[in-house]
């Protein structure tokens, strides 16, 4: 009964006596329930045994790769008010081309002929700045002048001083002669007036004399007035070159003021003439702006402003574009914990809504409709939907993305990990265990790199 000897006693049971055993052996059909339960149990095995491909579900959407290639919406820059519209909705624009155009509304700019205007007060204030340069010029020229005058009144001055100089010398030499000749007559005087009274001369001849000393003793005297009168001379002389320096260093002392006055309205016109052309090629670009244009060549997708005479502030959004050349991408949320498992350039499967597809989880390599996928980025930081967003391009060794594919249309897709039999990913996910890391090969290492 029990199997565990090589005698049977099947022969000696009675089964016609007992009536459950009689029950059992008589029961119709035993033999092909065993045959089928064996034939459901022999594929079950076979399907357990068989590789699975880990992966990790993930839904978004379609984007573009480049910032710069996905919808963007086109604002105002200026404050105004819409007068024109160029274009409709779905409607294709070249970079550069009209989309609206709209007035001023503030005050200060209502002026047709703002510009010109501008440009005639600019004009203005910049012959004033030349002005000024005349006139520090002039000024110049000025100082230059005094300089050499004075240059030469001191020539003129240092002559006479030296003349006077000389003459002094000149009347100090006199004055000796004149003293000399003073002492002599007044000696003759005196040996005359001796021999007068011995009788040896007569009274004629002492008055000859003392007439000779009076004459000597006068010339002395007007030498001596002559003397000083130079020596005043050269006094006058030394005052008049001290005054010389005094004078001039005044008037060149004003013209200098004069220049640098003149040079501060320049610095102060030379100022205002840049404020101006600052505003001038302010008021130029804004002039510019009020024709709102296309960034770069796409399709008009929606009007967010709309009708003639509406006011909008700076900043305002205007209309919506799409790039009309772009790189696809699929952008897809992923939860925290599946996301130490991806690296830059994992395999991923991509299953694009609208497209037929028949999709194994388990066995890619056998799903039909689905396209192949690189991971290119991953975010640092968790997004508003409590997932980390991941880039997903497409793979240069699969068949090429649809091409009628549009930004924005949902994806499904599944992020290859690593091989493992049904059976262990049946027990991982009653087990809810994570999946197993999956490690690139040599090849795929490579790519991820580049």
């Amino acid at each position: 009964m029990l199997g565990i000897t090589e005698n049977s006693i099947r022969k000696d049971v009675r089964h016609h006596k007992t009536k459950s055993l009689a029950i059992i052996n008589t029961r119709p059909g035993l033999k092909v329930k065993r045959r089928v339960l064996f034939l459901l149990l022999v594929p079950v095995f076979i399907i357990m045994i068989l590789p699975w491909t880990q992966n990790i579900r993930a839904y978004g959407q379609v984007t573009a790769l480049k910032p710069d290639q996905r919808p963007q919406v086109i604002q105002s820059i200026l404050p105004g008010r819409i007068e024109k519209w160029y274009v409709q909705e779905g409607q294709y624009v070249e970079k550069g081309d009209t989309i609206v155009f709209i007035t001023e509304v503030k005050d200060e700019y209502f002026d047709p002929k703002l510009l010109q205007r501008t440009n005639e007060q600019l004009l203005a204030k910049e012959q004033s700045v030349n002005s000024y340069v005349e006139k520090i010029r002039a000024n110049e020229r000025q100082i230059q002048a005094l300089n050499a005058t004075l240059q030469l009144k001191k020539e003129q001055a240092r002559n006479k001083l030296k003349q006077a100089r000389y003459s002094y010398t000149s009347d100090s030499m006199d004055l000796v002669a004149s003293k000399t000749n003073l002492d002599v007559a007044n000696s003759q005087f005196k040996r005359m007036e001796e021999l007068h009274s011995k009788g040896l001369k007569s009274l004629t001849d002492l008055e000859n004399r003392r007439l000779k000393l009076q004459e000597a003793q006068s010339k002395y005297i007007a030498q001596e007035n002559k003397l000083l009168s130079s020596k005043n001379q050269v006094i006058n002389s030394q005052i008049e070159l001290n005054s010389l320096e005094a004078e001039f260093s005044d008037k060149i002392s004003k013209t200098e003021s004069d220049k640098f006055a003149a040079m501060s309205d320049m610095y102060d016109a030379e100022a205002i003439v840049t404020k101006m052309r600052n505003q001038y090629a302010n008021y130029l670009a804004r002039s510019g702006l009020y024709y709102v244009t296309a960034p770069q060549d796409g399709y008009i997708t929606k009007a967010i402003r709309t009708g003639i005479g509406e006011t909008i502030k700076e900043g305002t959004e205007i209309v919506s574009i799409m790039p009309a050349r772009f790189d696809l991408a699929v952008e897809v949320f992923v939860r925290p914990i599946d996301v130490p498992l991806l690296t830059k350039g994992s395999m991923v499967r991509v299953q694009f809504d609208g497209w037929p597809a028949i999709v194994f989880s388990g066995w890619p390599s056998v799903s039909y409709g689905t396209y192949g996928g690189r991971v290119i980025a991953i975010d640092r930081f968790i997004s508003e939907n409590g997932k980390y967003r991941v880039l997903v391009g497409p793979d240069p060794n699969d068949h090429a993305w649809p091409k009628e594919l549009r930004v924005g249309g949902g994806v499904s897709t599944m992020m290859l990990l690593k091989e493992v039999p049904v059976w262990y990913e049946l027990w991982r996910q009653i087990n809810a265990f994570p999946p197993e890391y999956y490690k690139n090969t040599g090849s795929e290492k490579k790519a991820s790199e580049k």
